[in-house]
């Protein structure tokens, strides 16, 4: 070895022992007469020491030649240090170099390879082995480590078995667009790198592996963002002779062991969610539950949901004509907010009005602290009307309301990007106040206006709830889902269902989609045939591996977690990839480009 120490576990009851450390040169400081040089590795920051008046001129020169990133190797004696650092474990001591050799020398590096540095993402992407040396960078990794070895100690003493699946499998024409690989054998042909095990997993069940899980790679040619990779990690998981419960209570476990070994947090009970109620409370399949601020119905559809104590609400007609013709009159409750300026209510309606939101409008009523209320509509409603807008939304003085109306769906996920945009405004959506929700009964099927058909919302193995299977002939959109998705401070982290196992209800399922039975046959007929001989009941789910290390680790953005993540064009910026290929390949794959 050429060390015999880390330069993170060196401490005062190391004193007057010699060592030998190796290492990258953090900085170095040169007063005159003393050298004080930090050396960095992936344990952590030792200083070495060098005195003019007791260190040979030759190895003075020798200090002098090391910039930063250089390589080197140092041997000395441990002593305490006088001027003692208690921002890092090492902070006690430091070394009396005898000796140094430099290893290797650097080129001074494009960007501070510090916490703070100085590289914005472009530059640190291109030199991601750089960034990696950064003590924040690498402790993301850690992390992502410490959650995938917790992930298998949990699953194993649940006596699951780890197994891999094919990462070269067939392309299907559901979800999202598939990565395509050429083959050469089988010219004209092409594999697809999985966007998940789904199939392979329910194969395992048939198999008779009654717990199966895999930390596995999953591949999606979609478009990016902070959240999103074409590459990305899964925690895959199913079980046999299953129901929903079994699978809720097993991985509520795990989350829950997870947040125990990673965080040192002990996990509330996880409370339950449909996604009709989210969806009618919060806008959202996925609702941050960090806070409150839920909807307050003026006008609605179903008009007994408009008070919490099932009293309709109504909302006079011949008032402002946006609220007459709208399905939904919604609004949240900002607490403490009545003190707004026009200038910043103006600007949160020009926030709502941008065309990612898509709202055409927002309506204030603002409660003053003295008992009055005043509103953008006070030509159109009384003060008796917005105090009984105010009783709908348990609003106090001091507090504004704020309301959006229109087409019921579209309005309530304008309200949703509104209500966490006002959550984040109030500091009310900490990175370290961890609130977990399950939602269920999702819709087994989504309509598709463009296409005209019908899409599954998960996938085309999801079982729909029993009861509702007579549903799938008469009323498709009214057929519930036994779907489940896991939700951490408005994230989606984890999502599975009861998987269909009988063959004649997978291809009723198969023709609701519109597929023909020849299509079906080609794309999924090994997992019919499969289902003839004897599949049991199975249900499954998945995790977002990258997800859930980025919920732990604080961060927004999952390619902080990634050692080597592509930028948001899906490109490596690093190694230039994608990239052209020889025509000579080309040519041996009989593949000409466009």
């Amino acid at each position: 070895m050429l060390r015999t120490h880390t330069c993170g576990e060196l401490r005062l009851s190391d004193v007057n022992t010699e060592v030998t450390l190796s290492g990258w040169v953090q900085r170095t400081r040169d007063k005159g007469g003393m050298i004080w040089i930090d050396l960095r590795d992936r344990y952590g920051i030792t200083q070495l020491m060098l005195d003019d008046s007791k260190t040979p001129a030759e190895l003075m020169a020798k200090a002098r030649e090391l910039g930063r990133e250089f390589v080197i190797q140092a041997t000395g004696t441990v002593i305490e240090r006088v001027s003692k650092n208690d921002k890092i474990p090492t902070g006690a001591i430091e070394i009396k170099v005898t000796a140094l050799d430099i290893l290797n020398p650097a080129k001074l590096p494009p960007f501070l390879i510090e916490d703070e540095t100085d590289g914005g993402d472009d530059i640190r992407m291109k030199y991601r082995y750089l960034d990696l040396r950064r003590g924040v960078v690498r402790q993301n990794l850690q992390l992502r480590h410490r959650v995938a070895q917790q992930t298998r100690t949990y699953l194993d003493s649940q006596n699951f078995i780890e197994v891999e699946t094919p990462v070269l499998i067939k392309s299907t024409p559901e979800g999202a667009r598939d990565f395509v690989v050429p083959s050469r054998m089988n010219p004209g042909e092409f594999y697809a790198l999985p966007q998940s095990p789904q199939t392979f997993k329910q194969l395992l069940m048939v198999s008779g592996f009654d717990r199966y899980y895999q930390i596995v790679k999953c591949f999606r040619d979609e478009d990016l963002r902070a959240d999103r990779q074409p590459e990305f990690t899964q925690i895959d998981c199913e079980m046999s002779f299953v129901t929903q419960e079994d699978v809720l209570q097993m991985f509520e476990g795990l989350v829950r062991h997870l947040f125990k070994t990673v965080k040192n947090i002990d996990l509330a009970e996880v409370p339950r969610m449909t996604y009709a109620e989210a969806m009618q409370r919060y806008g959202s399949d996925k609702p941050d539950v960090r806070f409150g601020m839920e909807f307050c119905y003026l006008k609605d559809q179903a008009p007994a949901l408009l008070s919490r104590e099932g009293a309709v609400y109504k909302l006079p007609s011949g008032g402002l004509g946006v609220f007459d013709s709208a399905e939904v009159v919604v609004g949240i409750c900002a607490k403490g907010c009545a003190e707004y300026t026009r200038k910043q209510v103006d600007e949160l309606t020009e926030w709502v009005k941008r065309p990612q939101i898509g709202a055409k409008g927002l309506v204030y009523v603002r409660y003053n602290a003295d008992g009055t209320l005043k509103s953008s509509v006070d030509k159109f409603y009384s003060e008796e009307d917005l105090k009984q807008w105010a009783a709908v939304f348990d609003a106090e003085p001091g507090d504004l309301m704020l309301i959006l109306a229109g087409e019921a769906n579209k309005t309530r996920k304008q309200l949703n990007e509104l209500r966490l945009e006002m959550g984040s405004r109030l500091g009310l959506r900490s990175p370290d106040d961890y609130k977990v929700l399950w939602v269920l009964d999702f819709p087994l099927l989504e309509y598709g206006e463009e296409e005209q058909r019908w899409f599954a919302m998960h996938h085309p193995f999801t079982s729909p709830k029993p009861e509702d299977i007579p549903l799938l002939a008469t009323d498709p959109g009214a057929v519930r889902a036994n779907a489940y998705d896991m939700v951490i401070n408005g994230t989606e982290v984890g999502g599975g269902s009861v998987r269909i196992f009988q063959r004649p209800l997978q291809m009723q399922m198969f023709e609701l989609l519109g597929f023909t039975p020849e299509e079906a046959k080609a794309q999924f007929g090994f997992l019919m045939e499969a289902f003839e001989f004897g599949a049991p009941p199975h249900a499954g789910i998945a995790f977002g591996f990258d997800r859930l290390c980025s919920l732990f680790g604080g961060a927004d953005s999952i390619r902080d977690f990634i050692a080597f993540p592509k930028n948001n064009s899906g490109r490596d910026v690093m190694i230039d990839s994608p990239s052209p290929i020889a025509q000579a390949q080309l040519d041996e794959l009989k593949i000409a480009t466009k």
